[in-house]
């Protein structure tokens, strides 16, 4: 195989026509262009180029090769390009905890934008419950996520370590089985209290949301049935089992298309937030992953 700063200053004394002016442009010594253009005639044992008045010319050989030469010199340098690029192109995999549904989130419209400006990063996805995430994120299992809490708040005092962004906000309601509306004339707390409840864990928001609630108000929820997953909890209700807190959209659907109950008056609001650890905030994993949800959702800025 012949040197490539051979082919180089074959291909450029072709173009030339003149090894001085050849030689300005590959910014090399005119004996040097000579040297190269000599080994390659001798390695290939044929005479590329005539002398002429105007200059140098190629002969029936020499026009014959040069496309050849044209075409290795174009291939090596794609082929340098490339391996350049690698040097700038995020690789990896991002550890992604997703909760509740995937249209609120927004997680189809956020994978294209990650892939559209990292093709070469691979995404793990983790369905889980809002604490659950929390705690990976902090303890490194995550690399980010999505988060829910009272507006304002983010992680707070449960990760203090724990940055957040904040997306949107809006309300849960409580929803209770159809034909209930009777027993919900007195929208109190200190009546729907007693009342049967369907509860989550306590890593999930609705369990967080709902003891800030009675807490303070020195009143438990009286909970008959415990699940982890929102369909779950819908199923429970639509079966007459108890009440249970849901997303705004979720409990006006449910109310309309299903009969169930929206208690009036009562309104729990939260945010949802991505989720990253403080000390990765300057990674190329966290801040790709930024840039990709500020294109989706419109947010960016400062950090909490």
């Amino acid at each position: 195989m012949h040197p490539l700063q051979s082919l180089r200053a074959f291909v450029t004394v072709a173009r030339e026509g003149s090894v001085s002016r050849a030689a300005a442009r590959l910014h090399l010594t005119q004996p040097a262009v000579s040297l190269k253009l000599k080994h390659l005639q001798d390695e290939l044992d044929l005479k590329l180029f005539l002398r002429r008045p105007q200059g140098l010319v190629l002969t029936p050989d020499g026009q014959a090769l040069l496309p050849s030469a044209e075409k290795a010199l174009a291939a090596m340098s794609a082929f340098e390009q490339n391996a350049r690029a690698l040097h700038s192109t995020l690789r990896g995999r991002l550890r992604l905890g997703t909760i509740v549904d995937p249209e609120f989130i927004r997680l189809g419209a956020f994978l294209h934008r990650l892939v559209e400006r990292a093709p070469q990063l691979e995404t793990e996805l983790r369905q889980g419950m809002s604490g659950s995430v929390l705690e990976q994120v902090r303890d490194g299992r995550l690399d980010v996520g999505f988060f829910l809490a009272p507006p304002g708040v983010g992680p707070g005092a449960l990760a203090p370590e724990v940055a957040h962004r904040e997306l949107t906000r809006f309300h849960y309601y409580v929803i209770a089985p159809a034909g209930w509306g009777q027993r919900l004339l007195s929208n109190g707390w200190s009546e729907l209290a007693t009342m049967p409840w369907i509860v989550t864990p306590e890593n999930s928001v609705h369990h967080r949301l709902l003891k800030g609630t009675l807490e303070p108000l020195g009143l438990v929820p009286h909970g008959v049935a415990q699940v982890d997953q929102e369909a779950c909890m819908l199923d429970l209700v639509r079966a007459g089992v108890g009440l249970s807190l849901a997303r705004d959209a979720l409990a006006m659907a449910e109310r309309q298309e299903r009969g169930l109950v929206v208690v009036e008056g009562v309104q729990l609001p939260c945010a949802l937030s991505f989720v990253w650890h403080r000390d990765r905030q300057d990674e190329p994993l966290i801040a790709e992953a930024l840039e990709a949800l500020a294109g989706v959702w419109g947010v960016g800025g400062p950090v909490a």
